[in-house]
C-alpha cells in the first residue's frame, strides 16, 4: 500500500473515531472538523450552519484558522459557500488565477486564499450547510487525493447529525465595540526581534463573555494588553466604537483606559494600606461617572468588609474586592488576566459567579486563561498559538460558573 493510501485511512479513522467517542453534538462536529483539517493538510477550515429558521443565510458554526469569522454568513449564491450548498456540488478550486472569481478568492473575510475546497454538508434528512477548506499547510494548494478525502470526511461528520437532532440556531452577537485588523507586536532587544503577534484579526462584541486562551507565551497577554491601551501594537489597526486608536498618544491611550476599561488583575494589586471602600474610592475619583462605590462592593457581596483592609481578607475576598474596583467605572469592557490562577478551585468559583453576574448585566468581558474548564462560560473562545489566532468557538449553551469542574 502506498503512503497515499496510508494517509487516506488513517485520515478516515481519526475522524471516525472523533466523531464515535464525542458526547455531545458540538463535540462531535468541532472533534470532526480539527480532525480533517490535521489530517487533510489544511490551514484553515469552517462548519457552515444553514440558519434555516431564521434568516436563511450560512452561518459559521465553528472554524480554525486566523480570522474571526463572527459576523460573516452567505445568502445562497453568495460566494463559493453559497453556490456550493445551492447546487449541493462540491467545488474543488486549486489554484486561483487572475481571472478567476475574484470574490471567491477574497471570501475567507480578506484573508488570501491560494486554495479551497468547499464539500456540501448533509445527511439523509437535510442540506445542513458547507464544509470549507482554505490553503493546504505545506504547498498552499490541494489536490484531487486530498480534496477525496475531505469529501469523505465531511459526509462522515454528517452522520453524527442525527435525522430528529436540529444544530442550536447561531449565536447572535451585540454591536461591535472593537475592530483589530493585521494585528502585529515586536519586541527588540539588541539585534534579536521577537515577534509575539503575528497578524491578529478579532472584533470584540458588546455584552460578550469572550475569552483568550492559550499556553504561555501564545501572545494573548499581549494581545490583553493592547486592546485594553496598556501597549501599542507595531502594525496594524485598532478601533474602539469608530475611532481609530491605532496610533494614539501616550495621553490619549490613558484618557482610554481611564473612560472606557476595567481591570481585573491575576495579583489583585490593590493598596495595601486602604480598606477595601478607600481603594474603590480611589478610583472612582477619577471618572466623570463612577458607580456608587457602596453598591459595586454590594455586587460582588462584600458590603460587609468594606472597612476592612487587603491583609484582613482572603484571597478571594481580595479579587472580588479588584472586581467591584473595576465596576466602580461604570466600564464598557472588563478585562481580566488569569483573574483566578492564584485561588484554589472553590474560592475561583466564587469569583466566577461575580464574573457571570457582571457579564449579565450587558458589561463585555475578555479574559485572558490557561484554564480550558473555564472556557465552557464564554459565549466566545479564541485559542491563540504561536501569536496568531489559531481556533474560534461559539459556545451556544455557555455553562455556569457552578457547573465548572477541575
Amino acid at each position: 500500500m502506498d503512503n497515499s493510501m496510508v494517509k487516506y485511512f488513517k485520515a478516515i479513522g481519526a475522524v471516525q473515531s472523533v466523531i464515535s467517542n464525542a458526547t455531545t453534538l458540538d463535540e462531535a462536529l468541532q472533534g470532526g472538523l480539527k480532525a480533517i483539517v490535521e489530517n487533510a493538510g489544511a490551514d484553515s477550515g469552517v462548519i457552515w450552519y444553514a440558519d434555516k429558521a431564521g434568516d436563511g443565510k450560512l452561518h459559521p458554526y465553528f472554524w480554525i484558522g486566523p480570522v474571526d469569522l463572527t459576523r460573516r454568513s452567505h445568502a445562497l449564491g453568495d460566494g463559493a459557500v453559497g453556490r456550493v450548498f445551492e447546487s449541493q456540488k462540491t467545488e474543488r478550486l486549486y489554484e486561483f488565477r487572475a481571472d478567476q472569481d475574484v470574490e471567491t478568492a477574497i471570501d475567507f473575510m480578506g484573508m488570501p486564499v491560494k486554495s479551497m475546497v468547499c464539500v456540501p454538508f448533509s445527511n439523509n434528512a437535510e442540506d445542513l450547510g458547507v464544509i470549507q477548506f482554505v490553503n493546504g499547510m505545506e504547498s498552499e494548494c490541494f489536490n484531487d487525493e486530498t480534496a477525496d478525502v475531505m469529501e469523505i470526511m465531511a459526509m462522515m461528520a454528517a452522520i453524527a447529525i442525527e435525522e430528529n437532532e436540529a444544530l442550536t440556531a447561531p449565536w447572535q452577537p451585540g454591536e461591535v465595540v472593537m475592530e483589530l485588523r493585521d494585528i502585529t507586536r515586536e519586541f527588540q532587544n539588541g539585534d534579536i526581534v521577537t515577534k509575539v503577534l503575528k497578524g491578529v484579526n478579532l472584533d470584540v462584541y458588546e455584552g460578550e463573555f469572550l475569552v483568550l486562551l492559550g499556553e504561555s507565551g501564545c501572545g494573548k497577554s499581549t494581545l490583553l494588553n493592547i486592546i485594553g491601551g496598556m501597549d501599542q501594537a507595531t502594525s496594524g489597526t485598532f478601533e474602539y466604537l469608530g475611532k481609530d486608536l491605532s496610533n494614539a498618544t501616550q495621553e490619549e491611550l490613558t484618557d482610554f483606559r481611564r473612560d472606557n476599561i476595567g481591570f481585573i488583575f491575576q495579583s489583585y494589586n490593590l493598596m495595601p494600606n486602604l480598606t477595601a471602600v478607600q481603594n474603590l474610592k480611589l478610583i472612582a475619583e477619577l471618572v466623570a461617572e463612577p458607580m456608587d462605590v457602596d453598591k459595586a462592593l454590594e455586587v460582588v457581596g462584600l458590603s460587609e468588609r468594606k472597612n476592612n483592609y487587603p491583609s484582613q481578607m482572603s484571597g478571594g475576598q481580595q479579587q472580588r474586592v479588584s472586581i467591584a474596583r473595576a465596576l466602580v467605572k461604570n466600564p464598557k469592557i472588563i478585562l481580566a488576566d488569569e483573574p483566578t490562577a492564584a485561588l484554589d478551585y472553590t474560592t475561583s468559583i466564587e469569583v466566577l459567579q461575580v464574573m457571570e453576574e457582571v457579564v449579565k448585566s450587558g458589561t463585555t468581558m475578555v479574559m485572558v486563561t490557561h484554564n480550558e474548564e473555564i472556557t465552557r462560560m464564554a459565549d466566545r473562545v479564541v485559542r491563540m498559538r504561536n501569536g496568531k489566532m489559531h481556533e474560534v468557538t461559539i459556545n451556544r449553551h455557555p455553562a455556569h460558573a457552578t457547573d465548572l469542574v477541575w
